[in-house]
């Protein structure tokens, strides 16, 4: 079976390492590929690092009729934009796999809240799926439509949920503290994230009124303070998470219930070493730990997972081999880049 793919936001880093994992994948063909601001050029001269993996490919702009002949959308544009796009994709029914803010937040006054905007198509919300594979398998695997959840979100429900469901973490408690590489900030120039800003230098942004916020307390059912950070590195997510535990626990109790709800998981691995992002460079993989602190009496959970992969495209791409009948690790790596 070949999947013919189209890519919504190809030149950017998202679609770069979508292209990267579907050049790995058996089933899946990206055929057009969509970019306004260097629609024109070809592939090689806006991802150099694919030229001998796409040799004839170009960066196009969007037309209602460059989805003809498509099977699988991935969309990977910022907040607002696959808004305009949703509709023509759904009603052509399309498998579609989203990665913007767009569709994650079921309900338009959330989406109101924590976008500042009202949303242009609230009634495909409800059509689609939330995509965390691990916690919302069976959901995407019968889903036409999927949202996949943003990179900060995965890693911090990834680390908690476990904790919370299994009644270890009080869910009124939680605090988030997450620092992401410079690749979550997009390839768009930017001040803050050139160079002399960021190299040897580390800040704080989003205090109080972070989007990724409203994804969590969805996800957990929790109320939570999250404080996203800006590190010197290009990739790689690591999150700190902490919570007031719910009473005397034994020490080993957090980590337990992070193995007993990820036996089996593909790419997650629960360890007792504190993770690092290098471990998860390039690779679909989470690491996760968790400790019981008997003298404040709380639990801590951290996670670390790369960005651009589990973060963002390797989601996407996992969501899609579920909701095609794929092998759900097709294109996938557990194996990090390292050192």
């Amino acid at each position: 079976m070949t999947v013919r793919i189209a890519i919504f936001g190809s030149s950017g880093f998202v679609g770069a390492e979508l292209l990267r994992l579907c050049a790995a994948h058996p089933e899946f063909e990206p055929v057009r590929l969509f970019g306004d601001s260097q629609a024109g050029q070809s592939l090689e001269d806006v991802h150099p690092q694919l030229a001998l993996a796409y040799p004839d490919a170009k960066v196009e702009r969007y037309s209602d009729d460059a989805l003809n002949d498509i099977d699988l959308v991935f969309a990977a544009l910022p907040h607002g934009q696959s808004q305009k796009l949703a509709r023509t994709i759904v009603d052509r029914d399309l498998a579609f796999v989203d990665l913007g803010a767009d569709f994650r937040l079921n309900d338009p006054a959330a989406y109101r809240l924590w976008y500042g905007e009202e949303h242009q198509a609230p009634d495909l919300l409800d059509r689609f799926v939330y995509g965390i594979p691990e916690l919302d398998r069976e959901a995407i695997r019968n889903a036409r439509f999927v949202a996949a959840a943003g990179c900060y979100p995965t890693a911090a429900i990834l680390a908690l949920k476990p904790l919370v469901d299994a009644g270890l973490a009080d869910p009124d408690s939680i605090v988030v503290d997450a620092a992401s590489g410079v690749t979550g900030a997009g390839r768009a120039l930017k001040e803050s994230s050139a160079f002399t800003s960021v190299a040897e230098s580390m800040s704080a942004y989003g205090l109080l009124t972070h989007r990724h916020t409203a994804e969590m307390e969805a996800a957990l059912g929790a109320r939570v303070l999250f404080t996203p950070h800006l590190a010197p590195m290009n990739r790689g997510i690591l999150a700190t998470c902490y919570a007031t535990a719910t009473g005397p626990m034994a020490p080993e109790a957090p980590i337990d219930a992070l193995r007993s709800a990820y036996a089996g998981e593909r790419f997650i691995h629960v360890a007792d070493k504190p993770p690092a992002t290098k471990w998860t460079l390039g690779s679909n993989a989470v690491q996760i730990t968790a400790r019981y602190d008997e003298r404040t009496g709380r639990v801590l959970a951290v996670a670390a997972l790369d960005n651009l992969v589990k973060g963002a495209a390797g989601q996407m791409v996992q969501c899609a081999n579920l909701m095609l009948g794929c092998d759900e690790a097709a294109g996938l790596s557990t194996v990090g880049v390292y050192p």
